[in-house]
């Protein structure tokens, strides 16, 4: 079991303990204790390193809005969680000022560090639900970021590294992430760790064919346990694609 709490302004103690409450009314199971990834946040800083020994990223100071304002960036969407970078600050288009200081991965909450994607190179993958899934990295996602500015690991660089280190062979997941699938690889890759197969799932949705989501504060299972469903209704509900 793996807690994935870097998000510190979202994640709480209590909703830790709610989901493992859920999942055990569920009746799934899990072996050994469960891992958090803020505990791992050495392994996460270690993995960082060697990509900037390597040269395989920079440092970057354009905010989100400054991406999204870009003429290259097009706009977010429900399938699409990252506008594609267009290399601002790639070394060889932002000159460096005689004054500034040389950024560190402490960021001191100044820069997010980038990883540097080979322009052109294609990304694919043997999807054990989608299918084929193909990318070319450059034009159908960009730089992507690795290290945040408040000294913590992002989504990608922390789902690469616990995939190497904890000997995941297989993940499954929904199929909005596909699009993060191409990235982690890319880490996964550049950090000389297996790649790992992946199965990604039919998102669930409403009748209007809206996906459910927790921010939207839409049916949940402790609502659905609270309306008593037993886990074998659940199950039977939402455990079987249509």
């Amino acid at each position: 079991m793996r807690n994935d709490d870097l998000d510190r302004e979202r994640c709480r103690p209590e909703f830790v303990a709610a989901f493992q409450e859920d999942l055990t009314w569920l009746g799934l199971r899990w072996d050994g204790p469960m891992i958090s990834q803020s505990e791992r946040r050495p392994a996460y800083r270690a993995a960082a390193e060697r990509l900037l020994a390597a040269g395989l990223i920079y440092p970057c100071w354009c905010s989100r809005r400054d991406v999204l304002a870009s003429a290259r960036a097009p706009h977010e969407s429900e399938e699409h969680d990252e506008p594609l970078y267009p290399g601002t600050c790639r070394p060889e288009n932002r000159a460096e000022h005689p004054s500034e200081p040389r950024p560190t991965l402490d960021g001191g909450g100044i820069v997010n560090w980038r990883f540097r994607v080979p322009d052109g190179a294609a990304v694919a993958f043997a999807d054990g639900g989608a299918g084929l899934q193909q990318a070319v990295a450059g034009r159908d996602f960009g730089d992507f970021i690795v290290w945040r500015k408040d000294g913590y690991p992002s989504y990608q660089l922390a789902c690469a590294v616990d995939d190497g280190e904890l000997g995941i062979t297989e993940v499954v997941r929904g199929a909005d992430l596909i699009p993060s699938t191409f990235r982690q690889i890319l880490l996964e890759q550049a950090l000389a760790d297996p790649v790992p197969a992946f199965y990604h799932c039919a998102l669930v949705r409403d009748a209007a064919g809206r996906r459910l989501a927790k921010r939207q504060d839409d049916l949940s299972l402790r609502a659905l346990r609270a309306a008593g469903q037993s886990p074998a209704e659940v199950i039977a509900r939402f455990g079987t694609p249509p």
